[in-house]
């Protein structure tokens, strides 16, 4: 079964391999290629990301918002640039991300804004992030202070030119890197409690990506039929934790005091105390997550 959504697919391509290969000898190269990459990986799933695919030269994450794939970017770029050298070759990256739909089948995803994100990142050059002007709207003002147009170019496969920008994640050697510049977090230390078939898990980090669905790989699995693989995903930005639906039937959401309201493909900011139902209303539905935010 394939499902739609909107999300951000961000690219990392490790450049100077066949440099490496070449300095280095087989063995050598290919272990460090395979400590980037796994250095890589973390740096992306701290920032909030999620790897879905390992290339052999690179990565494919996928990050709710932009900002959380700026956030990746950026990790990316201090993580790799930390690895020592070695046979005196060194490796970087290329990376390119976009917001937009894709389509999700088991563990694959593709569609033209995964197609795009692929054709950024084989764009951008030595220690550079692409992205194209609609994504980079998309951006919070902190990075968008970062962002500069580069202009419309042509890419493979597409007969419309792409506005092109690049996030300057570092503005020169002596610089310090773009995402410890961000706003600190605010001091509030809001934590969700999350209750199903009398299970409760807390989640207070500040990085949290929650995805409640059928799925074998959801952090809250749920039974019913009428929920989607991936029905919806809770995220935490700064102190308020937002349910973002993802599901074909709807995820109807009531807060203690409140009327129930459907979400269809919409966004909800958590607060105080109440329950989710999936793809059906909680007067006929006998899946319940209960919430409660402090």
């Amino acid at each position: 079964m394939s499902e739609q959504r909107e999300t951000t697919v961000l690219f990392a391509n490790v450049i100077g391999a066949a440099d490496l290969y070449a300095k280095a000898g087989d063995k050598p190269a290919h272990d460090a290629i395979a400590g980037c990459l796994a250095a890589l990986a973390a740096a992306a799933e701290g920032a909030g990301g999620r790897v879905v695919k390992t290339m052999r030269e690179g990565l494919m994450v996928l990050a709710g918002q932009p900002d959380t794939a700026a956030d990746a970017a950026a990790g990316m770029h201090s993580a790799v640039e930390k690895m020592p050298a070695l046979a005196q070759a060194g490796l970087t990256l290329g990376i390119g991300f976009h917001y937009g739909s894709l389509i999700q089948q088991g563990t694959e995803v593709f569609g033209d804004g995964v197609t795009l994100a692929s054709r950024l990142a084989e764009q951008a050059a030595s220690a550079q992030i692409l992205l194209d002007e609609d994504t980079g709207k998309l951006l919070g003002p902190l990075y968008r202070a970062y962002m500069r147009k580069l202009g419309p170019i042509r890419i493979k496969d597409r007969a419309e030119e792409v506005r092109l920008c690049e996030l300057v994640w570092r503005a020169d050697d002596n610089a310090t890197a773009m995402a410890p510049k961000r706003a600190p977090e605010p001091a509030q230390r809001v934590e969700l409690a999350l209750t199903y078939k009398g299970k409760t898990q807390v989640y207070r980090r500040d990085k949290e990506n929650i995805v409640i669905g059928r799925g074998d790989d959801c952090a809250v699995q749920l039974a019913s039929e009428h929920a989607s693989r991936h029905h919806c995903r809770i995220e935490r930005r700064t102190d308020k934790f937002v349910l973002i639906d993802l599901s074909a039937n709807g995820t109807y959401v009531t807060v203690e005091g409140d009327q129930e309201i459907i979400l269809q493909r919409e966004e909800f900011v958590l607060r105080l105390h109440g329950w989710i139902h999936f793809g059906d209303p909680g007067t006929v539905s006998k899946e319940v997550l209960e919430f409660s935010c402090e």
